[in-house]
């Protein structure tokens, strides 16, 4: 599904199924489960924080993390300096989170999309590169 990469991956109890087809479908270098491990009641930030962490660092290039909507993962993950985390719910979003806006974490919305959707949702993301350009320094004013 991608290239060499560290992929840092995450979920709740809302995603944990679709986090567990997704670490069978992603072929990466790497592959770290940051959790949770059942689709028993858990909290979004015990697992996001992790995954924006790991990725943060450079210990890994790109992570996914899975909820129910994707708004918490998301709004937790963003708490961190570096981290660009998108929700995205349709590949062309995807796409453009990474060619445009160089998102760093992909969120998925488990309650709104089909698996087959978030897989290829995910190989998208995982697979597209960032522009630069005229889009390097729109990113670059992002941080406060």
């Amino acid at each position: 599904m991608i290239k060499g990469l560290k992929i840092a991956i995450g979920a709740d109890h809302a995603g944990f199924d679709y986090k567990q087809v997704l670490l069978q479908a992603v072929e990466a270098s790497e592959l770290k489960d940051f959790g949770t491990y059942s689709n028993e009641s858990a909290d979004y930030p015990d697992f996001a924080h992790p995954v924006a962490s790991a990725v943060e660092s450079g210990d890994f290039d790109l992570g996914i993390l899975v909820c129910g909507s994707a708004n918490g993962v998301a709004i937790t993950a963003n708490k961190h300096q570096d981290i660009r985390a998108a929700i995205c719910w349709n590949e062309e979003l995807a796409e453009l989170a990474r060619k445009h806006n160089n998102a760093n974490i992909v969120c998925i919305p488990a309650r709104f999309i089909s698996i087959e959707e978030a897989k290829k949702i995910v190989a998208v993301f995982l697979n597209t590169d960032f522009e630069g350009g005229r889009h390097a320094t729109r990113v670059g004013k992002i941080a406060c």
